[in-house]
């Protein structure tokens, strides 16, 4: 499964104008038109059969593409599309183009399986369209590394320790899953940069018959939000850029920015435990008065003897540390999933595992696929330190001092970026600035986002100049979705109507922190929920 650090993804479905200031856009970045003849032609149909089954009125279609956008006549990808029709068409603005994150995240399975779901407000004037970046399945050819997820995959496990890490073993196993992604998938290797997604996307739009493209990105989708405002100024009429991502930090210092994300969770841990201590019926009677400590007592406790999961049979091995500390970061990704957090480790500390189990086996180390897809995207644009490869693991000793609980995974596990050989030609590095004559791109940020820090947002908005920045005071990845009636009346209003909201806005968080309603009765039912819910 992919690793943590990496999952740059919303978790939207748990449960689940005026400017803003200008700037001109970078002479170096001239408007890129769509080349003759390369609009692709799409046709529209009823989904095929998906598990579960496809809902009603979701059409799907693919779109041949050029793999290499210097050379539309070369070889191509085909994209997978779906769309929800506008439900008022007599009023239609046209199409809205959802990107959930990633790297390698898609909403076409979504649309499939749920219909508008997350977008059911804007489907009334929207058509809405979901579509698999090149290289992300239902998309050909989707990356595969073909590896086993947990002993094969970019995860070292057990996570390393200063005083235990070592630099040959690191490099030999990072080297052994390179040499495994570079097996089993062939030329679009190269081609896998967000500046080339941010050119299908404009192909898209002309294929949607759309003059501008409207859009909603989320997380990483953002940096995808903004390089196509970057590469296209005056190609979009509104841009929603939600849990934003400092798209010059992933491109251009990406420890720093993995350091940066580290602490987003250390901060995301400290406040979840603060909430057990003042509400233990919704953690689950976990920690008492000292929820931080239990914890760390927890994880001690794991440390010496992994915790029997026997409830699971299909997988009953017990649970490491490592485990507890996925499930936790995987899980405080929404403020929804807080009071599931309590229960399982309230349930852990008492002797009992089984949940924790489930989660790592059934939920988040089912696929290496989306793991292998997220590093070989970022691996071909990101400027990883190459060379002198102590330079890891200085950094993963400094990430294991300043964050005693999920520095782990900074440094150690990043040397298969710098051991990557294939880099996208056609990537682009920044600056990323949004025109002045062009409408102002919404940028959302949350303010106890653990995966993209509400710093992120404060500083793609920068960056960008003529953007508007809308705060959601509150926890967890992503804002738009039922988290806030004024974060989705604001988002709503631009989408439509082009209204930004007020320059300064702060909206407040409405997700209530409560126990898991009906309680799951066994592992395996909390782990089959939650399936499909979660990155």
């Amino acid at each position: 499964m992919a690793r943590w650090r990496r999952t740059l993804v919303v978790v939207a479905v748990a449960t689940l104008v005026s400017g803003a200031g200008t700037a001109v856009a970078a002479a170096s970045v001239p408007a890129a038109e769509p080349l003759p003849g390369t609009v692709p032609q799409l046709t529209w149909s009823a989904c095929g059969t998906t598990e579960p089954a496809t809902a009603a009125g979701v059409q799907c279609a693919a779109a041949d593409l050029p793999m290499d956008h210097d050379e539309p006549a070369g070889a191509l990808v085909q994209v997978a599309l779906a769309r929800v029709p506008a439900a008022d068409q007599a009023n239609r603005i046209g199409s809205l183009f959802v990107n959930p994150g990633g790297p390698g995240g898609e909403y076409v399975t979504y649309l499939q399986e749920t219909g508008a779901g997350l977008f059911a407000d804007l489907n009334a004037r929207f058509d809405i369209v979901a579509f698999a970046p090149r290289g992300v399945a239902p998309s050909t050819p989707a990356v595969d590394c073909r590896v086993d997820p947990e002993t094969q995959g970019p995860t070292v496990t057990p996570t390393p320790t200063p005083f235990d890490a070592d630099l040959d073993a690191l490099v030999a196993q990072a080297q052994r899953y390179v040499d495994a992604c570079l097996a089993a998938n062939g030329a679009i290797l190269g081609h896998l940069s967000t500046a080339n997604v941010a050119r299908d996307l404009d192909l898209l739009r002309a294929a949607v018959g759309d003059e501008q493209l409207s859009y909603l990105g989320f997380s990483y989708g953002t940096v995808i939000g903004a390089t196509y405002a970057t590469l296209y100024p005056e190609g979009y009429r509104a841009m929603v850029l939600d849990a934003a991502v400092d798209a010059d930090g992933y491109l251009n210092d990406p420890l720093g920015f993995t350091a940066e994300q580290a602490a987003g969770f250390e901060v995301a841990l400290a406040r979840f435990a603060e909430a057990c201590a003042v509400d233990q019926v919704a953690c689950s009677g976990f920690g008492g008065i000292d929820p931080y400590l239990a914890y760390d007592q927890l994880l001690a406790a794991a440390e010496a003897t992994p915790i029997p999961a026997d409830a699971y049979p299909a997988d009953p091995r017990p649970v490491t540390a490592d485990d507890i500390r996925l499930v936790t970061i995987r899980l405080l990704y929404a403020k929804q999933l807080w009071g599931l957090l309590g229960r399982v480790l309230s349930e852990a500390a008492n002797g009992d595992a089984s949940f924790i189990r489930a989660l790592v086996h059934s939920v988040f180390r089912a696929d290496s696929a989306p793991a292998d897809r997220q590093f070989t995207i970022g691996a071909s644009e990101q400027r990883y330190p190459q060379g002198d490869l102590q330079v890891y693991l200085d950094r993963g000793a400094e990430a294991w001092a300043s964050f005693p609980h999920f520095g782990g995974n900074s440094g150690y596990t990043e040397i298969h970026y710098a051991l990557w050989p294939v880099r996208d030609e056609d990537a682009f590095p920044g600056p990323f600035e949004a025109s002045g004559s062009a409408p102002a791109p919404l940028v959302i940020g949350t303010t106890y986002d653990p995966a993209t820090p509400y710093a992120w947002a404060e500083r793609l908005a920068d960056d960008l100049g003529n953007a508007r920045l809308l705060t959601l005071e509150g926890d967890g990845h992503a804002a738009y979705g039922g988290r806030s009636a004024c974060i989705d009346s604001s988002t709503e209003a631009y989408l439509v109507d082009g209204a930004l909201p007020a320059a300064g806005t702060v909206c407040r968080q409405e997700t209530v922190f409560e126990s898991p309603v009906p309680a799951p009765t066994t592992a395996a039912v909390a782990a089959q929920a939650l399936n499909g819910l979660l990155p």
